[in-house]
């Protein structure tokens, strides 16, 4: 099973540590495009426009500014480098045991504006960066990706089942070729007064929730949509209402995710 999430806008800046080691990261057919993208990033992040150029309001300025020392910064776990919502429900930096780490490490993947993916184990600095960008020196993040990510991504998805948790700009990077055990995007409504509505705290935080589920339940992992849709039900009656299964675009499957 292969879970993708999107990342999070804010992020720990490690405060100690060895810098990055791009030679290090998972997937690494990635690492030339990662390169590239990141020398692009540090250039732009000098610019007097900057702030104009990455899509950043005034209050980002320094997160902006922490791009230039993207090379030298100090590096993290990305489990402990991505916050917000999402994150803190899957707590992966606090998982119960090594094989629910292991499971998370070999399952989670966060696709990045800057790094294509990673999984929680590969240590990164904090960066500002989004897939809707058009980066000078490379142009449009998301299209740009497309290539070096179906190269890296097309063949697990032919062998196993695709849990997208991803947001639409991080969705364009990489489209989920058919055929395979699935693609199964998640989809999170709200139930209040009898009415069911889509809530963006709490689809990001009900996406945290399956995520973590999925690494520490015990049992096999999902091979297919119906069950994912059986572990998914196991949270009916604490964090959710229902669960249902659904016909999805491109041939797609969508987990219906209730909560109240």
């Amino acid at each position: 099973m292969l879970v993708l999430l999107p990342p999070s806008e804010g992020k720990a800046a490690p405060p100690s540590g060895a810098p990055l080691d791009l030679g290090s990261l998972g997937s690494p057919r990635l690492t030339a495009h990662r390169r590239r993208v990141m020398t692009a990033l540090v250039r732009a992040s000098r610019r007097r426009d900057a702030l104009t150029v990455l899509g950043a309001g005034p209050s980002l300025a320094a997160e902006v500014d922490r791009n230039v020392h993207l090379r030298a910064a100090p590096a993290a776990p990305a489990r402990e480098v991505y916050t917000g919502v999402l994150y803190a429900a899957a707590r992966l930096e606090a998982l119960p045991d090594a094989a629910a780490r292991e499971r998370a490490d070999r399952m989670v993947r966060t696709v990045s504006a800057l790094w294509g993916v990673v999984s929680p184990a590969d240590r990164i600095p904090a960066y500002r960066l989004s897939m809707a960008t058009d980066l000078p020196g490379v142009g449009p993040l998301a299209p740009s990706w497309r290539g070096p990510l179906s190269r890296e991504l097309d063949a697990v998805a032919a062998r196993e089942l695709v849990v997208d948790c991803r947001s639409a700009a991080y969705s364009a990077a990489w489209r989920v070729p058919p055929g395979g055990p699935g693609h199964v995007t998640v989809s999170v409504l709200r139930e209040a007064e009898g009415r069911r509505t889509v809530v963006s705290h709490w689809a990001k935080h009900t996406r945290g929730v399956l995520t973590r589920h999925l690494v520490t339940r015990d049992g096999p992992e999902p091979a297919t949509a119906q069950e994912l849709l059986d572990a998914a039900r196991e949270l009916v009656g604490t964090e959710l209402l229902e669960a249902t299964l659904a016909t999805g675009p491109r041939g797609s499957t969508v987990l219906g995710l209730v909560v109240a």
